[in-house]
């Protein structure tokens, strides 16, 4: 019998997936509240995932789609927070 054991990895985004700048909707989800990036181990995806998503937001952060820190994450316009691809819990 198996036991029921999480995955470690996000199904939702498989290994191919391209994380891309121009949506800052399904990269908010990778921003902490502070305005930092989420770990991996948080976020739960891989090594690779994770690289493509830390360069997504910075490169979305220089063309001020995102916001760069606390305070502007306070005050910056934020997108609606509907996603095509929901959190699973």
């Amino acid at each position: 019998m198996r036991k029921n054991v999480r995955s470690k990895y996000r199904p939702e985004f498989p290994g191919d997936y391209h994380f891309d700048y121009k949506d800052p909707q399904t990269l908010a989800r990778f921003i902490s509240e502070g305005g930092k990036i989420t770990p991996a181990r948080i976020s739960k995806l891989s090594l690779a995932q994770q690289k493509k998503v830390a360069a997504a937001v910075k490169k979305a952060r220089n063309l001020a789609m995102l916001p760069l820190g606390q305070e502007a994450f306070d005050f910056f316009e934020r997108p609606e927070p509907i996603s095509p691809k929901p959190f699973a819990l």
